[in-house]
């Protein structure tokens, strides 16, 4: 099995927020929820007149199997080494993995670098 992957910049930007002692935002504009004992994690999309930090993501163009060992490793290592924060949500099938959009740039570089394939 190889790790590198196929992945695609996916359109729009994102937000991270922590909701202590949440247990479902009051909303349903959101992407994904992590419901832990501290509270609730929401990913959402960013609001362009939000003064929150914007995340850009990443997803893999094909599903892979929950048997496939190494996959998040393969992206977020090389993001790792570049000094590049993250923050990951995993689906069924991929995972989506954030990183800061200001450093989307960079995190394309370092991804490329290590083998992967990135569209926009």
């Amino acid at each position: 099995m190889t790790a590198e992957q196929n992945l695609h910049v996916v359109p729009g930007r994102f937000m991270v927020e922590h909701l202590p002692g949440a247990t479902f935002p009051e909303d349903d504009e959101w992407v994904a929820l992590v419901r832990a004992p501290e509270g609730l994690t929401v990913v959402r999309e960013a609001s362009p007149f939000s003064g929150a930090e914007r995340w850009a993501g990443f997803y893999g163009d094909a599903a892979h199997g929950l048997d496939q060992p190494g996959m998040l490793a393969a992206v977020v290592g090389p993001l790792a080494r570049a000094g590049i924060p993250v923050f990951v949500a995993s689906t069924y099938h991929a995972d989506l993995v954030l990183v800061p959009e200001l450093r989307l740039d960079e995190a394309t570089g370092a991804l490329k670098d290590a083998g992967h394939r990135v569209t926009d």
